[in-house]
């Protein structure tokens, strides 16, 4: 769920996280620069004419050339891992990612930051330094499509909406309404049923649970709205009370019963629940801001 927050900075990948780290105070070990041969058709090359864009965003867009490369760096990634992606598949997970980029820059040049020059070229002598020398990062820039105004330029970016995705992620508070669940699940729904008759007929949920998992006895644990993979559980369990049961409830996993244990306004998160609303504010405010946005795809 913070997702997935991290597929959203394929730019620049080895080489900005040795800029992230630096930029927080900590030292990384010697970077190892990918080697990779960009397409001929992702280098920049001088011009009269303006550069088409892959992709614009209310009016700010990324080049094609800068485009290819990203997809290049990401195609490698893949094949690197050992996954199929097919041509179109790469395409838009690239696009998409470059419109998230775009967005969160906007949102922290509207909020106020501000990256001069100087702050600039200290990254990225930091980053030459990381890289092994002032002609490592050149050569490393040649080699993936990138002209010295675009790398500027796509750094710029990388940092500003690093810089946005964590003022977003700390704004998530570290307490949240959460319920603590026991459910019984079972995979035929006649045995669901039946369970439910049972309860009706006054049997303890707690018994019935320990019967049909000895293991986990049913243990669903305290858990925050946004956090199950399942709406229809979500949705269940906050709309009961301690002590009250839910209906039978279906959803991909099989039939699920439910049975809230204790409920409590502003608990604590766990580590796994707050990194999880962290993902769903960031995807929230990705959202709101792609529907109110302009997007514009090169055809």
């Amino acid at each position: 769920m913070v997702a997935t927050m991290p597929k959203l900075f394929l730019a620049l990948f080895t080489l900005l996280l040795a800029l992230a780290l630096a930029a927080c105070g900590l030292q990384p070990g010697p970077v190892s620069l990918p080697t990779l041969t960009v397409p001929p058709t992702a280098l920049s090359t001088p011009s009269e004419t303006p550069v088409p864009m892959a992709v614009s965003v209310n009016g700010d867009g990324i080049p094609v050339p800068e485009f290819e490369a990203e997809l290049a760096r990401y195609q490698q990634a893949q094949a690197s891992l050992g996954n199929t992606v097919s041509l179109e598949a790469a395409r838009q997970t690239v696009l998409n990612d470059l419109e998230d980029t775009l967005l969160l820059e906007q949102g922290a040049l509207a909020s106020g930051f501000v990256l001069d020059e100087t702050s600039l070229q200290g990254r990225i002598d930091a980053l030459a330094v990381q890289a092994g020398g002032t002609e490592a990062l050149a050569a490393w820039e040649t080699a993936h499509g990138y002209t010295e105004a675009d790398f500027r330029s796509s750094l710029r970016r990388q940092v500003a909406a690093a810089w946005m995705r964590d003022q977003l992620v700390a704004s998530v508070p570290a307490t949240a309404e959460q319920v603590h669940v026991i459910q019984i699940l079972l995979y035929n729904e006649g045995d669901a049923q039946q369970v439910l008759a049972l309860l009706q007929a006054g049997s303890s949920f707690t018994d019935l649970a320990a019967q049909n998992d000895s293991v986990t006895r049913g243990e669903l644990g305290w858990f925050p709205r946004g956090y199950l993979p399942s709406q229809a559980i979500e949705q269940a369990a906050f709309a009961l009370q301690p002590g009250q049961y839910s209906a039978v409830i279906q959803d991909d996993t099989g039939y699920h019963l439910l049975y809230v244990v204790e409920r409590d306004p502003a608990r604590q998160l766990s580590p796994d629940a707050l990194l999880a609303l962290q993902g769903l504010a960031l995807q929230n405010w990705l959202t709101q801001k792609r529907s109110e946005s302009t997007i514009v795809l090169a055809p």
